[in-house]
């Protein structure tokens, strides 16, 4: 059974409450269950994990990553500057994507510069939590092709 990783980095763990205007209404943990969903009928497994803390973040991915078939990673506020994630998803050589609810190039400035987006496979942004269950559909297709 596939393995794939979500990874959530700070401030993710007050969706549903922070900026709904922004980021909607959905909970993370209403996320992580329809992912769980998703990828229950596709034969696949997910393993979900929040942080607002840069190293547990790597930690959890030199942990697990090894073992997995990939990884989806918001990385939050991390993504424009933790070159130490951007090497933990190097160096573990796991396919990822980066995605993100809001369209990060339709905002600030400064969060139009990801780190980590040169060592994924590719990054979706902007569709809400169907960026996540985007990226877990390319998993789940890859697998079968």
């Amino acid at each position: 059974m596939p393995k794939i990783l979500v990874v959530n980095g700070p401030n993710l763990n007050l969706l549903g409450t922070r900026e709904p205007e922004k980021y909607g209404s959905v909970t993370l943990d209403g996320i992580i269950a329809r992912l769980k969903e998703q990828a229950e009928k596709a034969g696949a497994k997910i393993l979900s994990f929040q942080s607002n803390h840069e190293g547990e973040i790597i930690d959890f991915i030199h942990r697990e990553a090894p073992d997995s078939d990939g990884l989806i990673i918001n990385a939050g506020a991390f993504t424009h500057y933790s070159y130490a994630i951007r090497d933990a998803v190097a160096a573990v050589g796991v396919p990822t994507i980066e995605v993100h609810i809001t369209n990060v190039y339709a905002r600030e400035e400064f969060r139009h510069h990801s780190v980590i987006a040169p060592v994924c496979v590719g990054q979706i942004s902007g569709f809400g939590e169907d960026s996540y269950r985007m990226a877990l559909d390319y998993f789940i297709r890859e697998r079968k092709d």
